[in-house]
């Protein structure tokens, strides 16, 4: 049996297309001792990675060309010499994008399908819904009756922002770029209000119809000219939260927008970058609430799954492509 994996070949110029990446076989690894082999069910492909693809300095280190992406994965334990992870048992982490992958353990954590379906440790009980209760709770601290916009709104981090603020007694008002996916927000996720920034003839003024009392909370996943209107509505003591730029992910050069500082200033807000490590002392705190809202049915979601390891680079390609609604996930194998 042979080992699929996907290398980074080359580093895009602008939008990155199949080009970039290489596809081998290689033979499935044995195990040594305190060893695992894990087979792959999901990959998940995710935004920050078009930013490992590019060699600029940033907060992870970039993808080495020639070498294996590295993404999250889930998997099963098909060979165990570690007394951790039995075989059969369900994993989590960051691993190659590949059919099999070894671990020492170090890199994986077990997971528990009798709490949630195993997929959903890649979105909302992972690394996007622990980004978005992090910039939320720790960062924004929403209060009752405030106006929390997003932008990105109908993507893993988006989603989960908007449904921890509404139980937060916020009002929610999302930011997305097709008709369906501002019908997900406001009939499926409950949210007050969302705008298709693609068709709306004014951004500005559709975002005042929205926010009649203003903006206290920004929670960013894109930026440009969507958060540069943003900018214009946030209140006194307003906390702008910067998760992510994928506006800006493949340009050439940066854009140049409005300066912001006066603004902040005058309004004397809070604007803040972070990534979800920053919080890791917190990461049981917030696993434990994700997976009580989930269970409780306070917090949904929705995946967009693609079949098959060859499909992977599409699916991530995918993303900057708008194509998802929710998570965008790869099966790669049956539970």
């Amino acid at each position: 049996m042979s080992n699929r994996k996907i290398l980074l070949a080359s580093r895009p110029v602008g939008m990155p297309d199949e080009s970039n990446f290489n596809t081998i076989d290689t033979d499935i690894p044995e195990i040594k001792d305190g060893e695992v082999l894990v087979r792959s069910v999901y990959i998940s492909v995710d935004p920050y990675m078009r930013g490992r693809m590019s060699d600029a300095k940033s907060y992870a280190e970039p993808y080495k060309v020639g070498e294996p992406i590295i993404g999250g994965i889930v998997g099963q334990v098909m060979a165990s010499k570690n007394t951790r992870f039995e075989v059969n048992s369900y994993v989590e982490g960051r691993m190659e994008w590949a059919e099999y992958n070894v671990s020492n353990g170090s890199n994986i954590r077990r997971l528990k399908p009798e709490l949630a379906p195993v997929s959903t440790a890649l979105h909302v009980l992972g690394m996007p819904g622990l980004t978005a209760y992090f910039g939320l709770l720790h960062i924004g601290q929403p209060k009752e009756g405030e106006t929390v916009v997003i932008s990105g709104a109908s993507g893993a981090v988006g989603t989960i922002v908007g449904q921890i603020a509404k139980l937060k007694g916020c009002r929610v008002v999302g930011i997305a770029g097709s008709a369906e996916k501002c019908e997900f927000l406001t009939n499926e996720l409950g949210f007050d209000a969302a705008i298709n920034y693609k068709t709306t003839a004014n951004l500005f003024e559709a975002l005042k119809d929205a926010c009649p009392n203003g903006v206290d909370i920004y929670f960013d996943n894109v930026g440009g000219s969507v958060t540069d209107n943003v900018m214009k509505l946030i209140n006194f003591q307003s906390r702008i939260i910067i998760c992510g730029q994928i506006s800006q992910y493949n340009l050439d050069k940066p854009e140049m927008g409005p300066r912001v500082m006066d603004k902040l200033l005058k309004t004397s807000s809070l604007m803040k970058g972070f990534i979800v490590s920053d919080f890791a002392e917190h990461n049981k705190e917030g696993l434990v609430n994700l997976t009580k809202w989930v269970q409780e049915g306070k917090i949904t979601y929705r995946e967009n799954i693609v079949e098959g390891f060859e499909n992977t680079i599409d699916a991530f390609l995918g993303l900057f492509r708008g194509e998802n609604i929710g998570k965008q996930l790869v099966k790669v194998a049956d539970e």
